[in-house]
């Protein structure tokens, strides 16, 4: 599965340290990324300050490209129809 241009999509997990939500989102995306075919970068939000004034208390944000799909808790369903529509 991947975008038209033939590459698996590229997530991005906005995420902090000490954050039991991100914990449990990104647990959850690993244990996806094999069978729904999606590649996945973890970004700190508190290592920059404009992210951090921008996603502050949302964390955890799941994006792809400008797409927000997930905050606070990871709906697989959403995930997994987002990336059927694309794929």
């Amino acid at each position: 599965m991947g975008d038209r241009t033939g590459q698996r999509p590229r997530l991005v997990l906005y995420t902090r340290q000490y954050c039991h939500l991100c914990e449990d989102m990104r647990a959850a995306l690993e244990a996806l990324r094999g069978e729904l075919g999606f590649e996945l970068d973890a970004i700190d939000v508190d290592a920059e300050p404009e992210l951090e004034r921008r996603y502050n208390e949302l964390v955890p944000v799941l994006m792809h490209g400008e797409r927000e799909l997930a905050r606070w808790r990871l709906d697989t369903s959403v995930l997994r129809a987002y990336l059927r529509d694309i794929g």
